[in-house]
Order: C-alpha cells, then sequence, then structure tokens
C-alpha cells in the first residue's frame, strides 16, 4: 500500500469517533474518496461502520491490481510504461503468489454476489499460471455473465525481465494467454484496454483475438512482443476500434498497418533492424506518432518522408534519439507534405554533443508548428554505443537551411528541457529560433526529473538550467 493509501486509511480510522461529521457527506462525496485509494485499502473502510459497509461495493470502477496486495509494500511502482515490465519482473515468486491469492481472495470478496448496481469498468492486472489466475478469470467471468461489469482493462504481467525471456518462454506464454482467452471467452468483446508482455502474438490466434473478437478494444499495449522469427507483423483490421497502440522493445522486422481506420496514436519504442519500422497503409484517423530508437553506427537512416507516406493526419510528432545517432536522412522540402497538418513538434534524446541548428531543417518543413519542444540527453548512467565499440561519434550532418516560409511560421511556444546557457550552440539555436518566429509568445526552459541510476554513480551537480527562475517563461 502506498503513502497516499496509509495515510487515508488513518484519516478513516480517526472517523471512528467523528461519524457525526462524516454522516453530513453524501455518498458521492465519500464514492469519490474510495475512488482515489487502492481497492484493499477501500474494503477496509467497510468496518469503520454501517454507513461505509457498502460503499466500496457502490465504486463505479474497481481495480484489482496485483501490485496493491504484494505482501512487502512497494511504492516504486514507475510512471514510465516502458520500466512496467521491469517492476513485473522483480517481485520474488514468494511474493507473486501471496499477493496472487490475496487478490483471488478480493475478487471473490466483490464478485461473487451479484449486485444491483453497474460497474462501469474493472482493471485487472495479474499474473497468469496456478489456481489463482483461473478463480480470477471465472469470478470476471461470472460479473460479465450477469451484467455487473460492461468494461474490462486488463493487464497480464509478467515474472521474467526480456533479456532472461527465451523463445520457449515466450511461446508459453502466447500458448497461456490464449488458452485464458479460450476458457474464459466473454471477456474478449469486453475489453477496451490490454497489455501483454513476453509473447510471440504470432502464435495459435492471438492476432485473431486483438483484432476479430476484442470489438471494443482500444488501448493495446505489447512489451517485447513480436511475430517470432523477426518477421514483418501486418494488421488488416477494418472493423478494430483500435485508438491506441504501444509497442515497446519489440524484435519485428516491420510493423505494417495495412488498415485501422480508427488508430489515432502509435508509439513504437526501439528497433534493431536495418530498414524503417513502419509501412502505413489505411490509418486516416492517426493523430500522434511517438518514434524512440538508440540506432548502432551500422543502422543506416531511412528517410523519414517515405516512412510517414500514408500518415496524412499526423498533428504531433515525436522524435526521440536516446542519445546516440540521428536514425532519420537530412531531409526538408521532401517532408512539407507529410508535416503540412503538423501542430506540436518534439525532437528528444538529442546528444548534448550535437549542434542543435539541424532541428531546423525540420522545423523549415512544418511551418503549421505551433509547439516547437527540444530535449537534450544527458546521462552518465548510459554509455554510448560508439564509446563501447571504440568508435568515433557520429555528428548530424544536416546543414543550416535557409529560411524561405518565416513569414508563414506559426509558432507560439518554444519548449527546451536541459538547457544549458554555457554551451554556444544551444543559445545560437534559440536566437535563430527567435529571430525566425515572428508570432512566437513563449519560450520556456525546462529541467529534466533527476535520474536516480545518475545519482547513484556519482554526485551530480545542479543542471545548469536551474539558473533560470522556476516557473518563469
Amino acid at each position: 500500500m502506498d503513502m497516499a493509501s496509509n495515510n487515508v486509511c488513518r484519516h478513516l480510522c480517526k472517523a471512528r469517533h467523528e461519524e457525526d461529521r462524516l454522516g453530513m457527506l453524501s455518498d458521492d462525496v465519500l464514492l469519490l474518496i474510495l475512488g482515489r485509494v487502492d481497492l484493499l485499502t477501500a474494503a477496509r473502510t467497510c468496518t469503520l461502520s454501517t454507513r461505509w459497509r457498502n460503499l466500496p461495493w457502490l465504486l463505479p470502477e474497481i481495480n484489482l491490481h496485483v501490485r496493491d496486495f504484494l505482501p512487502a509494500p512497494r511504492a516504486d511502482y514507475p510512471t514510465d510504461p516502458t520500466h512496467w515490465i521491469d517492476f513485473y519482473s522483480q517481485i520474488p515468486a514468494q511474493h507473486i503468489d501471496q499477493s496472487m491469492a490475496s487478490l483471488a481472495r478480493a475478487a471473490r470478496s466483490f464478485l461473487h454476489i451479484k449486485h444491483s448496481n453497474t460497474v462501469a469498468r474493472m482493471s485487472v492486472e495479474m499474473y497468469l499460471g496456478g489456481n489463482y489466475s483461473h478463480d480470477i478469470g471465472l469470478l470476471v467471468h461470472g460479473a460479465i455473465d450477469n451484467g455487473m461489469v460492461k468494461e474490462l482493462n486488463l493487464t497480464i504481467a509478467d515474472d521474467k525481465a526480456p533479456n532472461a525471456c527465451k523463445d520457449a518462454d515466450m511461446l508459453q506464454k502466447a500458448q497461456d494467454v490464449n488458452s485464458f482467452f479460450g476458457t474464459y471467452p466473454n471477456m474478449l468483446p469486453c475489453l477496451t484496454r490490454l497489455q501483454l508482455y513476453n509473447l510471440h502474438f504470432a502464435e495459435g490466434d492471438i492476432h485473431h483475438i486483438l483484432f476479430d473478437c476484442c470489438k471494443q478494444l482500444q488501448h493495446l499495449s505489447l512489451d517485447h512482443c513480436d511475430a517470432r522469427n523477426c518477421s514483418v507483423w501486418q494488421i488488416n483490421a477494418p472493423n478494430s476500434s483500435l485508438r491506441v497502440l504501444e509497442i515497446y522493445y519489440s524484435c519485428l522486422k516491420r510493423l505494417d498497418l495495412l488498415c485501422l481506420p480508427k488508430l489515432e496514436q502509435l508509439r513504437l519504442d526501439m528497433w534493431v533492424h536495418y530498414e524503417p519500422p513502419l509501412r502505413f497503409g489505411s490509418v486516416p484517423s492517426l493523430k500522434e506518432l511517438f518514434l524512440l530508437s538508440d540506432a548502432k553506427l551500422e543502422q543506416p537512416e531511412f528517410s523519414l518522408s517515405q516512412l510517414l507516406n500514408g500518415a496524412t493526419s499526423i498533428h504531433t510528432l515525436n522524435l526521440n534519439f536516446q542519445g546516440e545517432k540521428l536514425w532519420i536522412q537530412p531531409e526538408r522540402e521532401q517532408l512539407r507534405y507529410a508535416f503540412r497538418k503538423l501542430r506540436k513538434l518534439s525532437i528528444h534524446g538529442i546528444s548534448v554533443e550535437f549542434d542543435l541548428l539541424f532541428t531546423m531543417n525540420l522545423r523549415e518543413a512544418a511551418p503549421t508548428v505551433e509547439i516547437f519542444d527540444i530535449e537534450m540527453f544527458e546521462h552518465s548512467c548510459v554509455k554510448p554505443y560508439w564509446l563501447s565499440v571504440g568508435a568515433q561519434r557520429v555528428q548530424p550532418s544536416w546543414k543550416m537551411p535557409c529560411f524561405t516560409s518565416c513569414s508563414k511560421w506559426q509558432l507560439r511556444e518554444l519548449q527546451v528541457a536541459n538547457f544549458s546557457t554555457l554551451v554556444g550552440h544551444y543559445m545560437s539555436f534559440v536566437r535563430a529560433v527567435m529571430d525566425h518566429a515572428p508570432n512566437l509568445e513563449t519560450v520556456l526552459f525546462k529541467e529534466l526529473r533527476r535520474c536516480k541510476d545518475c545519482d547513484k554513480m556519482a554526485a551530480v551537480p545542479p543542471r545548469v538550467g536551474g539558473m533560470f527562475p522556476t516557473g518563469q517563461r
């Protein structure tokens, strides 16, 4: 249980002696309080008074998360989804078994009796394997059958880190997931969000499950999942309701989105092959695209304009290079058509040694951009690939553009994270933007969050950006 839950629990226990004050609050307010804590804390409030006894069963959303039932509470659940798989895999096997047992008991307490109210959404986070996951599956199956649950968010965690996961493990995980959904098929039409880890989703019936059976599925997150043998994964789902697709740490050769008519947001983190990682077919609703990868020196650059061919409605683009070489070819004029509807352009993970003026080529190709977001990469905890192989750092080969569309620039805000006034080319970059953006209203210098791994290695001096007044622009 986290600190917030402990504080709420102490407050509620004190309420035993102040029930007259709580009696003045409406059920809506009390339910709002309960909705901000984990299910275990909410269940404990049943003992406070007869007034509280039935309130947890009136919650519009029930969160059955295995992390809330760990015997040794952990407050380090990461906010960054790229670290969720590490969190799940670091939990000891004994703690997983104990927390799954507690989770099954909580699910039984909440779901074994049909209630008159309907839960708008249920969120379940669990591990597969053993009797506990099937106990929970049976209870959720029953709650859907009796009409108590209408929407289901499901996370199937895994106890292995990606680097410890072998091909046989990923095959087995796919079979387990396929078997679970085969046993409780009524979950599929209710799924609105699904997170899967460490599996070959081309195995068995996974593709059919995701895009044919999950009629309500709107958010799909896949971490360390692939189509096996580094193959191309083609998605042709004209009837899919999917709006958000996130793929992390995948060995896919390429992702071909042949048809996903309602897809609005796509995130692709890390690719390892020597060709463009994406190919677009019919994605008319795609508005936001996030691409992140730390390209190796031998990986060739690809044409961003060609990759974006077919994605005609993007208004938010985020490119993150993780402090390594640029994986896109120098382009400007070729990008104008792809960038014609762009409103926010973010270029992150730029090595602190790179001259930022190369980014002006992208900016010049997108006169409609209103927010230009730049973020430098500086982590002593990460050894650059070029240094690990004894090579020279590859500097951007882009030339400073000849500005032709400055009068048409709609730029209103420039954001720069990890900025240093001591680096000359940083100031040259800011001046260049200010000189060519007649509608610029705000220049915001931001400090990045301190990295715990960097702090462990050595005492890190305050970032130079700290010289700017906090909260001022």
